[in-house]
């Protein structure tokens, strides 16, 4: 399966490692006890690790390592395992290889036979390894939890022809973007630049541009806007200065990675004094210029800054079968087409009803049935009863905002945001087939509980006849 998602982005391809080597079944240790006979097999994890399909990791990433020297790479069902449970348990990197040394649950879920006391990689082998397999290694880990999903009876087959779509933004990790703020980092940063470079600016502005920076967030505070605009083109032309003197002297710059990252931060401060307060495509973060303004229309909250995303669930129980990013922050049913595409590919099953809000009047689908939300005319009780649930996947996206990460991506560029979004779907996924599980075993503890009982009252009978 190729990757979905049509950004151009390409997973890189570090060739440096050798391929994975297969670990060779341990035998028993006399000293150390196999996990199996520590843990509880009735446990959820258990039972999902037993759920998904592991080889075919182990076969499709072996492609990322053509070299047959070096290192050999991590285990993929490792790597894996890893995500899946950073995702369904809203861990960072460093607090999932903590996690994993401590619970011996998530060692099996990984794939360990024996305890370890030590970290399996280092935190940011995962940034590598996300960097590794790409859109296309993230849609399937998507795929696998269907799959799951489907095994373990969380989701029905039936359940896939109805679907339900909508977006939402997943914020990014930045600072509340302000004027003041921004001109004052682009400054920090040319001024960091120059001095890597071995130019010599005429002035750096190092004292009188901070202290102004915060000067005019109290002149806002006090409401006095005049002076406020008065600080602000003086912090403006602080930084236009440190910019054109850098330009001046461009040329002195030898050629090599510094000249190039001089030149990309020259072309992004003049963007950033050239924007006005209507423009589109406007800087908010210096280190994320892709980053989008999503008016969200709520009081407490009136913009949002991030990437918009596309979620297609299915109707009834909120199974993730769809989720993508959507940078630039296009019309909502200009993306309907392409996102009940990507539910064909990851269910291999193409919607036959699909519900949606009033954001996507105008979608152009034709192959599959679309009701819209407010829709009264020519509805048979079956689609008003569909056209009534629509409003279920509003809990779902709630629900991977605060059970999952779906509320801040913390990932950089177009392509963070587009492996973080899936990776969100993933853990959503995970969670409603633990849940499911856990559902089943208290099913039947119950009725064997039952069950004893009434063999208990039935023989108190015998005896007293």
């Amino acid at each position: 399966m190729q990757g979905f998602i049509g950004s151009g982005l390409e997973p890189c391809n570090f060739g440096s490692s050798m391929k994975h080597r297969p670990r060779p079944p341990e035998q028993d240790d006399l000293l150390r006890p196999r996990l199996v006979d520590l843990i509880d097999l009735r446990h959820e994890l258990v039972k999902l690790a037993s759920l998904i399909d592991w080889e075919f990791f182990e076969r499709e990433w072996a492609g990322f390592f053509p070299s047959t020297t070096g290192r050999p790479a991590t285990s993929p069902r490792l790597v894996a395992g890893l995500l899946y449970l950073q995702h369904a348990f809203r861990l960072s990197d460093e607090a999932v290889v903590a996690r994993w040394v401590e619970n011996p649950y998530y060692q099996h879920f990984t794939g360990e036979v024996f305890f370890q006391h030590r970290p399996p990689i280092d935190p940011t082998s995962l940034t590598r390894w996300r960097k590794r397999i790409g859109e296309e290694g993230v849609e399937w880990l998507l795929t696998k939890t269907i799959e799951a999903g489907r095994k373990s009876g969380a989701v029905e087959d039936r359940s896939l022809e109805q679907v339900a779509v909508d977006t939402t933004v997943m914020e990014k990790a930045i600072a509340h973007p302000t004027d003041s703020r921004l001109y004052e980092r682009a400054r920090a940063q040319l001024v960091d630049l120059a001095r890597a470079a071995g130019i010599e600016l005429r002035q750096s502005y190092a004292r009188l541009a901070p202290r102004l920076a915060a000067q005019v967030g109290r002149y806002a505070h006090a409401k006095q806007f005049k002076r406020m605009r008065k600080a602000l083109r003086t912090l403006r032309g602080y930084t236009g200065r440190v910019l054109r003197d850098l330009r001046r002297q461009f040329d002195d710059i030898p050629a090599g990675p510094l000249r190039e990252r001089v030149l990309d931060k020259l072309l992004l401060v003049s963007r950033l004094l050239h924007q006005t307060p209507m423009d589109s495509g406007k800087i908010y973060a210096l280190h994320e210029p892709e980053v989008d303004c999503i008016s969200k229309g709520k009081a407490r909250v009136r913009y949002e800054f991030g990437c918009k995303v596309s979620v297609a669930t299915t109707l009834n129980g909120g199974f993730i079968v769809g989720m993508r990013s959507l940078p630039g922050n296009p019309y909502d049913g200009h993306t309907l087409a392409e996102a009940l595409e990507q539910v064909e590919i990851l269910t291999d099953c193409r919607p036959r009803l699909a519900v949606v809000d009033r954001g996507y009047r105008g979608h152009g689908v034709e192959t599959t049935r679309v009701l819209i939300s407010g829709t009264r005319r020519g509805l048979t009780p079956a689609l008003a009863k569909a056209l009534r649930r629509r409003s279920a996947i509003e809990p779902e996206i709630g629900h991977m905002k605060t059970d999952g990460r779906l509320a801040c991506c913390g990932l950089k560029g177009t392509l963070g945001d587009a492996l973080f979004a899936v990776l969100c779907g993933c853990g959503h996924n995970l969670r409603k087939i633990l849940a499911h599980l856990r559902a089943w075993l208290a099913q039947i503890i119950a009725a064997v509980l039952n069950l004893v009982e009434t063999m208990q009252d039935r023989r108190q009978g015998y005896a007293t006849a």
